[in-house]
């Protein structure tokens, strides 16, 4: 087994104190810095932990690696720091605030041959890991992710919501993008102008296969849905429940007599998940087993790129057509 391995994790916000939480749980390795510029959040995080508070990046020399869930706007002076000195990173999404900052950030990660990871935590939810042990050729996928307004999230739902099912599509057809299409709408008096509240998403691929894509925070409740189709079978992933449902559909006709209508029968399969491991458990030990050479960094870092390439025409188009 090798050696606990020391982390610092920047930004004290909430996904920075979950960072925070798993590693400093983990069996894997301890929470040795907590960064943040404000001392009050900062320190009473970084004690909650055993960590030290630093107000900014301290030397590296001594940390085996960094996790950044500061604000977006951080991210990409943060990041290279952190790579210019030789350390693996995680960090959360989208990896930089523009699409030139994200390519920078993973050329230079490609270059030191780095382990690096962004915060696509929807890959290592158990009813995707699940879904994804037994899809073979999806011709059509279905996502929905809806959610009510939140005045905390400053960014549009491209890159808060739509990114995280645009990079499920990806993952879950298995082939490259081809076309994209979208149609933004701008609706809320509270959201900072330029900022879109729902976002409408068509994928075509390379299969063949079409992905739909829906994110709105203009909804009155949580809905985090993804409908994988085959030719012969659906298979329904619900992110927030965390369990897959299939159904093959076996026969149909309508219904005479007293009792008119329609009869279909259906056989529906529940499968067992495969983990119930914390997303972002899951996640950190992703990692850590790509610092060990357990997975391939270079197959990670090619895996990040397609969906900040997607957000960032989907938001182009969208700017072209205003």
């Amino acid at each position: 087994m090798s050696a606990r391995k020391r982390f610092a994790v920047v930004g004290a916000g909430m996904m920075g104190s979950n960072h925070a939480r798993v590693v400093a749980q983990s069996d894997l390795a301890d929470l040795a810095v907590l960064v943040d510029p404000r001392e009050d959040v900062g320190r009473r995080l970084a004690e909650q932990y055993g960590a030290h508070w630093s107000p900014e990046l301290p030397d590296l020399q001594q940390i085996d690696g960094v996790i950044v869930a500061a604000a977006t706007e951080a991210h990409e002076p943060l990041a290279m720091q952190v790579l210019e000195s030789g350390t693996p990173l995680l960090i959360e999404k989208p990896i930089a605030a523009d699409i030139g900052q994200s390519r920078d950030i993973l050329a230079a990660a490609d270059v030191a041959d780095l382990p690096f990871m962004c915060g696509l935590l929807e890959r290592f939810n158990p009813a995707v890991l699940t879904a994804r042990s037994f899809i073979e050729s999806p011709v059509h996928l279905s996502a929905t992710r809806h959610s009510p307004y939140a005045p905390r999230i400053r960014t549009g739902v491209a890159w808060d919501l739509l990114v995280h099912d645009v990079d499920l599509s990806i993952v879950l057809a298995g082939g490259q993008t081809t076309s994209v299409s979208s149609s933004l709408g701008f609706f809320h008096e509270r959201s900072e102008r330029g900022a879109e509240d729902v976002a409408e998403t068509v994928l075509g691929f390379d299969t063949g296969a079409i992905a739909h894509i829906s994110a709105s925070r203009m909804g009155q409740k949580k809905i985090r849905q993804v409908s994988v189709y085959e030719r012969e079978r659906l298979i329904e992933i619900d992110l927030l429940r965390r369990d897959v449902t299939v159904y093959h559909h076996i026969s149909e006709d309508l219904v005479g007599g007293a009792n008119r209508g329609y009869r279909q029968q259906t056989v529906i399969e529940i499968p067992e998940m495969v983990t119930s491991v914390e997303p972002l458990t899951a996640q950190f030990s992703h990692f850590c087993r790509i610092m060990d050479g357990v997975e391939d960094a270079a197959t990670e870092r090619r895996s990040l790129l397609p969906p900040h390439e997607v957000i960032a025409q989907v938001l182009d188009s969208a700017l072209a057509r205003a």
